[in-house]
């Protein structure tokens, strides 16, 4: 069995993400745009498999690209 534990650090950074990055956005607007974009740009076709870390890193690319905080904008 896997480590509860290890989800504190994973939803510390999901919460930080979407009330820094994305504060304006709806919890399901903020994860079905990131879904689309994992579907496009990671090529995740099932969200099933990726693990934790995986999520973790797409989370801050993600944010890091489209975030109100980038210099893309």
């Amino acid at each position: 069995m896997r480590n509860p534990d290890r989800l504190d650090n994973f939803y510390d950074l999901l919460h930080k993400i979407h009330k820094e990055a994305f504060p304006d956005w709806r919890f399901g607007q903020f994860i079905s745009n990131f879904f689309g974009w994992c579907l496009g740009e990671k090529k995740c076709s099932d969200i099933w498999f990726p693990e934790d870390s995986d999520w973790s890193k797409w989370l801050t690319e993600y944010a890091l690209t489209f975030g109100e905080n980038n210099d893309r904008k």
